[in-house]
């Protein structure tokens, strides 16, 4: 999966949010790889009882307090699943973010037996805000926290079907705030959250297309991420 989201100054203003852990100085990159680090929003309450909206980098792979160095780190998270499954339903409780992208990639196998990749996008290149869940560990070796996050995902719909059967929930602004609300959900606000995201993620997926791009992208070893390159269309197309 890509995430392409902009630099740090504009995912501020586009979240009105402050920045944490440096986020203001990250640069836009068009291909991130699982493990590595990427701009997440979330929301806190400090201790004056005062709301705060925050970007900060976490590292993409779920990795919860309580689970082994060595187990698993999901990227993706089943909105089917999250309200019950016990890797996700303490994050999807009391630890909800949001991750921006432009977009993100699929593969499909071609004749030749390797694979093409497609970029799914906004038509415009509107910014996505895809769901998220977080999690935090005390780093032992300073006073901080390292934040882990997995993208939220439900069957695919219009332009992410073409490609794959599963695609990114993405939320529309006007619920931005409910989704990042701190806070742990009660019993009863969980069916009706994830009814509600079922609902406006069919609905932003109805607004994306699919473009065919370059190979390039399917070499993490040797590819430049911050070449946007990687996401221009093939001249074939």
């Amino acid at each position: 999966m890509n995430l392409s989201p902009g630099n740090g100054d504009g995912l501020l203003r586009a979240y009105l949010a402050t920045s944490q852990d440096r986020a203001a100085e990250w640069d836009p990159v068009y291909s991130i790889a699982p493990r590595t680090k990427a701009p997440v929003v979330r929301e806190f309450v400090d201790d004056k009882g005062e709301l705060h909206r925050s970007l900060e980098l976490a590292r993409w792979g779920l990795h919860p307090s309580w689970a082994k160095d060595k187990g698993p780190r999901p990227i993706n998270a089943r909105l089917e699943t999250i309200a019950t499954n016990g890797m996700f339903r303490g994050p999807f409780s009391s630890a909800r973010a949001v991750v921006p992208m432009t977009g993100y990639y699929e593969w499909v196998e071609a004749d030749d037996g390797g694979k093409d990749p497609y970029f799914i996008h906004h038509p415009d290149g509107q910014l996505l805000h895809a769901a998220g869940l977080t999690a935090a560990r005390k780093d032992e070796s300073s006073d901080g926290w390292n934040v882990t996050f997995t993208i939220v995902t439900r069957e695919a719909r219009d332009a992410g079907g073409e490609v794959h059967d599963r695609m990114p929930v993405f939320l529309t602004e006007d619920i931005l705030g409910e989704w990042l609300s701190p806070g742990k959900l009660e019993a009863e606000q969980k069916d009706p959250l994830l009814a509600q995201l079922d609902e406006v993620s069919t609905s932003v997926a109805s607004q994306l297309v699919t473009r065919r791009v370059d190979r390039q992208v399917n070499n993490v070893r040797t590819l430049d991420h911050t070449d946007p390159s990687l996401i221009a269309p093939l001249e074939a197309d």
